[in-house]
Order: structure tokens, then sequence, then C-alpha cells
């Protein structure tokens, strides 16, 4: 029986590694069709070259940009709003446009925290992926984003309080915040050391990020190999919806 076909909506460029890039490399190594949407930066921006390169390392599609903003860096997409201030409406529509094109089975996203550190673009990406999950297969609903189609299941990327004893410190020590879950929130934990490797060339591909102090691919960066591998070697989502049966993501650990 073939993977289902994965789609990750995600905020910025590295997140898609960083949260969910073991996944994406397990999916795509499988044969299943894969791809990103990133929310934010310009597609003429450096960041979204690191993107290319991140995707391309996960065997995943070209990725695919909306183009908004950084919430904390304007110049990010000169001319463009930031995410959190477009119309929450015309994201929904851009998002759905995607979904409706890639025609995916399994939606990923950030959880309703955004993630550990709470990121205000993360947070909306949450919002605004969980409405187009279900707006994406109501045919009257942005009729002119392409054919209805709804995928089977939408899943949370998050981060269980267990999870946190390598990665709490290395976080706070950033004075970055620490939003986990309830270890009965997860619904599918991962072990995708498998593909750690793989993991670990799509977070390096975004060099910038590498080479600045407190970004995460950074931090993680400075970290013995054995912690670095514990830490990025399982990925945890809690499911969210689903429309019909699908093979999840708990069933597809190693």
């Amino acid at each position: 029986m073939p993977l289902p076909s994965l789609l990750g909506v995600f905020a910025h460029p590295d997140d898609e590694a960083l949260v969910a890039g073991g996944v994406l490399a397990q999916h795509a190594d499988c044969g299943a069709r894969t791809t990103v949407v990133t929310t934010t930066w310009a597609p003429d921006s450096h960041r979204a070259a690191e993107l290319a390169d991140a995707t391309a390392a996960l065997g995943a599609d070209e990725p695919r940009m909306l183009g908004y903003a950084d919430h904390r860096i304007p110049h990010s997409a000169p001319g463009r709003p930031r995410l959190c201030d477009a119309p929450l409406d015309e994201v929904i529509e851009n998002l759905v446009r995607h979904i409706r094109q890639f025609r995916p089975e399994i939606v990923v996203t950030h959880d309703a925290y955004g993630q550990l550190t709470g990121h205000p673009d993360h947070r909306h990406t949450h919002r605004a992926t969980t409405l187009a999950f279900t707006a994406a297969g109501l045919e009257h609903l942005y009729p002119d984003a392409g054919q209805p189609w709804q995928p089977a299941a939408l899943y949370a990327a998050t981060h269980p309080h267990s999870a946190l004893d390598d990665l709490g410190p290395v976080l706070t020590s950033a004075n970055k915040s620490l939003l986990s879950v309830p270890d009965d929130m997860i619904t599918a934990t991962v072990d995708v050391r498998p593909w750690l490797a793989t993991k670990w060339a799509a977070i390096l591909a975004h060099r910038s990020e590498i080479a600045k102090e407190r970004p995460l691919p950074a931090l993680l960066s400075r970290l013995p190999e054995k912690t670095r591998n514990r830490i990025i070697g399982t990925e945890h989502f809690s499911r969210l919806h689903s429309e019909r049966s699908v093979r999840g993501l708990k069933q597809l650990a190693p």
C-alpha cells in the first residue's frame, strides 16, 4: 500500500525541515508525493533559494510560497503586507488553491501555540491552514481556486512536555519560550532516525539562519552531534481532523 501524499504548510523557510523534515523525507523516500507551502518571504529572496535547496534535499516537489512578509522582518517581502496583517480570507483562499492543486491526503502544519516559541506567523499559519483544510473540500467556497479537494487528515507538528530534556535548555539559553503540550495530546510519534542525515542536510540548507546566533538551526549546529540527533530524530504530531480513513503518520513509523 503506497504512503499517502503529504503537504506541509509552514510559516518560514526552515520550519519545514525543523518540525517535519523527517516525515517529509520518509514519505518521499517511499514514493509518496510531497511538497511544502511557506506563507512568508518573497519568492525572489535569499531564503526562498535556501528553501528550494532544503526541499530538494528532502525529496519534495518545488516549494510553493505565498509571499507575505515575516512578522518581524518587513523587508522579507517588499511591498507585501505582513502575514498577520493580510486579510484572513485572502490567506485562506491562497492556501485552498494550493491544496486543490496538489490534492494531498495528509496536511501538516504548526500547532496552535505556534510551536515552542509561539511565533505570531506560526500561530497565524495554523489558524489559516485549519480553516483552509475544510474550505478546500467545499465547492461553493473559493470557486475560483480550483476544483474541490478534501484531504483525509490534518496534523499539527508539536512538542510534548516529555521531549524537552535536550531541547529545553537550548531554547532557554537563547531566551526563547517553551510552549509544549501534554503528552496525551500526541497521536503520532515518528522515529525519523533512518532519515536523520537527510533532515540535517535540509536544515543546513538554510545557510543564513545557521550563520546567526539565535535561530534554531544555528543553535542546533553548535550542539554535540549525539545531542542534536536526539533532538531531531523524533517528530511529534497531534491529529486535529480526519475526514475519512487514511494511513496516518503513526502507522508510518519504522
